[in-house]
């Protein structure tokens, strides 16, 4: 029998009173859990503090999840965000190495909103700080006000590419996918490959060309109830299947 795999998930900084506590969402973990199949470990945000080698020999995978916060747009050579815009430098300090270092060593990636646009600045891309303010694009935040279930709601298509990773699960050319997100990307990281596209044009989804194994970051969140959506927990279940892959090899 294989080992469960031991699955990485960042985690974000919040002040909570006095405090500052390392945070990862429920839902993320949950769906390590029930759709990868693995074990999740909340990895904290403590930037240089940690020994990235050492850390990902503990590991199988590694998942990026989304948060309120926003990319550091110096990490992109973009203008300054507008005033208020929350950042988590913390976050940043330890996800952008992160990111380079499991694709070289070979271990299995996620990113997912947040995390999605992280992959795409770690290996040199940039991003539209407010997707909803460039012409030509349409408006992929959430509804406000809105109870959960109807902001992580079915909102657009997605045109699924041909030849890539997620067409290789089995993915229809469309399906419908939420829409949570207020920045997107701009430019492309050298080296990353796009696999899916909204309906105007953005990009949804891509897989980092040359990875020695399951590397792909989604724009949308497939964690979102991923169990009773076919094609979320197919990207899951790949994902996790990488990741027993490698626990078999440790």
């Amino acid at each position: 029998m294989s080992r469960q795999p031991i699955i990485g998930v960042s985690a974000c900084t919040k002040l909570i009173g006095h405090n500052i506590y390392h945070t990862a969402g429920d839902k993320y973990l949950q769906a390590v859990v029930h759709a990868a199949g693995g074990m999740p470990l909340i990895i904290p945000a403590l930037g240089d503090q940690i020994d990235l080698a050492y850390l990902l020999e503990q590991l199988d995978g590694l998942v990026f999840p989304g948060s309120p916060s926003n990319v550091e747009p110096h990490h992109y050579a973009g203008e300054p965000s507008d005033p208020g815009t929350h950042h988590d430098p913390a976050r940043d300090s330890t996800t952008l190495p992160l990111i380079k270092a499991a694709v070289e060593a070979g271990i299995p990636i996620l990113g997912i909103c947040r995390g999605f646009q992280e992959m795409n600045v770690a290996f040199g891309g940039s991003l539209h700080q407010k997707v909803h303010d460039v012409e030509g694009y349409m408006d992929h935040r959430e509804p406000e006000n809105l109870p959960p279930e109807q902001q992580y709601g079915l909102r657009h298509a997605l045109h699924i590419q041909p030849g890539g990773v997620l067409a290789g699960l089995g993915l229809p050319d469309e399906i419908q996918i939420n829409s949570i997100h207020g920045q997107g990307v701009q430019r492309l990281a050298p080296g990353l490959r796009v696999e899916a596209l909204a309906p105007d044009g953005l990009i949804e989804a891509f897989s980092i060309e040359g990875a020695k194994s399951f590397a792909v970051g989604v724009q949308w969140h497939p964690e979102w109830q991923v169990r009773s959506n076919p094609n979320y927990l197919a990207i899951f279940q790949a994902f996790g299947e990488a990741c027993r892959k490698r626990a078999g090899q440790r």
